[in-house]
């Protein structure tokens, strides 16, 4: 591989490598969206809260002149707890009205699926390293772009689960807004799914430019 070419491949391993830490803050953190409830004109108090792809979490805001709850983050007691389905032993009414269960892991077991990804990726890139294995980096590319791909559908389920609980009436929710960790996701997607595809068309051999030109370089035979 060419000096040109290497450095090409060392610049989107950098991008991918970001696009990495950014899936991985995404799926760990619980800021994907958060959500504003109904406001009665004598209340003090709201109960605004925001969640992930595990747990969602509460949090008790007082209420400023204007009548509305939030931003989220202003001070209040704060109560986290994981969803019901991801740990059964856990008493928490709100999981019964706030999220919907087929949506909730449908977007954890892809976003499960795209950390795998990554991990085979990553692994196909560290064997590449030694003795010049160029050839793993397509197989890498690939990994990376498929991981791109899982996360881009993570964040279309938990779209549409943000939206259902919206609409639902049962859930006492009428406002949302996307947080930071779905903007990481997003980013995340945009990352490995661009530079997975820019890694396989700088890992692959140069093509010839006229037909002889393989001919012309072999070398004499003795």
């Amino acid at each position: 591989m060419s000096q040109t070419k290497m450095l090409k491949v060392r610049v989107t391993l950098f991008c991918i490598l970001a696009g990495i830490v950014l899936a991985l803050t995404a799926v760990v953190t619980d800021h994907w969206a958060v959500l504003s409830p109904h406001m009665e004109h004598h209340n003090t108090t709201c109960e605004a809260a925001h969640f992930g792809l595990w747990r969602i979490c509460t949090k008790r805001i007082p209420m400023d002149d204007s009548k509305t709850c939030g931003p989220i983050t202003l001070p209040g007691e704060k109560n986290c707890s994981y969803f019901r389905h991801f740990n059964p032993g856990e008493s928490s009414e709100i999981f019964e009205f706030t999220t919907q269960k087929e949506y909730s892991i449908s977007a954890a077991a892809i976003a499960i699926f795209s950390l795998g990804f990554i991990i085979l990726g990553s692994l196909c890139v560290l064997l590449s390293l030694g003795k010049k294995r160029d050839y793993l980096l397509r197989p890498a590319s690939m990994f990376y772009a498929f991981a791109g791909l899982c996360i881009l559908v993570s964040v279309e389920v938990m779209r549409q689960s943000v939206k259902r609980m919206i609409d639902s009436e049962d859930t006492v929710w009428i406002e949302y807004y996307y947080s930071w960790s779905f903007a990481c996701a997003c980013a995340a997607f945009v990352l490995l799914f661009l530079r997975g595809l820019a890694l396989l068309l700088f890992s692959l051999p140069r093509m010839p430019r006229n037909p002889w030109e393989s001919c012309m370089d072999a070398e004499p035979e003795h």
